[in-house]
């Protein structure tokens, strides 16, 4: 079974840093964009980052020059590189992929369960 799977999350204090992982895993043929969105309470979902397969990057406005994506396509492998954390960064961060399972399925966007940051003052 695809899944997506999230991890690197946790608890700092505001300037610190974390670094998302994220990993699809299962048999895939291909992933295309690969990216990071983030949850917070009372608000709807919001993209953080994102990266084309060949290394296109989007960022929100409010994270740029803080945080970084990258990936490794080898691994299908997404990685959120936080620094300078903020408290209003908290949130729960959602992975997503999108892929085909196989040559003759068609392309789906898969999220993972997300990963929780929590910046204090």
């Amino acid at each position: 079974q695809v899944q997506v799977v999230e991890s690197g999350g946790g608890s700092v204090q505001a300037g610190g840093s974390l670094t998302l992982t994220c990993a699809a895993t299962g048999y895939i043929f291909s992933i295309a964009d690969m990216g990071w969105y983030r949850q917070e309470p009372g608000n709807q979902q919001e993209l953080v980052a994102r990266i084309s397969a060949g290394g296109t990057t989007n960022y929100f406005d409010s994270v740029k020059g803080r945080f970084f994506i990258s990936r490794d396509n080898a691994k299908n492998t997404v990685y959120l590189r936080m620094n300078d954390l903020k408290p209003e960064d908290t949130a729960l961060y959602v992975c997503m992929a999108n892929l085909r399972r196989t040559q003759t399925t068609n392309w789906e966007v898969l999220w993972g369960r997300g990963s929780q940051v929590t910046v204090s003052s």
